[in-house]
């Protein structure tokens, strides 16, 4: 098991009772998460039951507890496979922007736009998994790890115009700069806040001032 990864994927493994296997019980089972999935986010992290689950996937009761002991367990099945996979649609989008672009000033405001638009796409789930981890030890950890993650990612692809960084500690300064574009936008989503606390005109302006910013500070030499 990956150190990058163990909290994730013990959460995973510690969800499941019995695996699929191809065919009937293989689709049942996808079904089973993608209803809970839409449920998470239609009316909240666990503010559901098993039975809606039951008749939004199409699935029996019988069936969700021939897989999973517990609603919870459900969940933390769900959470675990979107988590994974929130990180690997992150990795593909800054590996692409990484491709297209030769300087650090082409990066930037391209990295802060679909970053935007990558947080946009996934804040509804993401703001159900806080929620949840807010009050399930089990969540957090793997919470916490997916954070640290992303970070990673994106320290490091600001690291790869790392000649362009005019400062001795590049890797802080890329560091701080993705901690401010984080919490920008992740204001302007409600993810840590309230959803009606983003205003969509304000936020056109602050993207483009955002990469001009970062630019100058990772440019300037202490």
């Amino acid at each position: 098991m990956s150190t990058e990864t163990r909290h994730t994927e013990a959460l995973a493994l510690g969800a499941l009772s019995r695996r699929p296997r191809q065919g009937r019980s293989l689709a049942s089972y996808e079904r089973m998460l993608e209803a809970t999935k839409q449920l998470m986010i239609e009316v909240g992290s666990d503010a559901f039951t098993l039975q809606d689950v039951s008749e939004r996937g199409q699935v029996s009761i019988g069936s969700i507890y021939l897989r999973f002991e517990s609603k919870d367990r459900l969940l933390h099945a769900v959470i675990a496979e979107e988590l994974q996979t929130v990180i690997a649609k992150e990795r593909a989008m800054i590996d692409a922007t990484i491709a297209e672009c030769a300087t650090l000033g082409e990066f930037l405001p391209r990295f802060i736009d679909r970053y935007s638009g990558f947080l946009s796409e996934n804040a509804p789930l993401l703001r159900t998994i806080m929620q949840r981890a807010a009050v399930d030890p089990a969540v957090s950890e793997p919470g916490k790890e997916t954070a640290r993650r992303s970070s990673a990612m994106s320290v490091a692809a600001i690291l790869t115009y790392r000649d362009e960084i005019r400062a001795p500690d590049a890797a802080d300064k890329a560091n701080a700069v993705f901690q401010i574009v984080f919490a920008t936008i992740a204001r302007q989503f409600g993810l840590g806040s309230t959803p009606e606390s983003g205003d969509p005109i304000v936020w056109n302006f602050m993207k483009d001032e955002l990469s001009k910013m970062a630019l100058a500070y990772l440019r300037h030499s202490d």
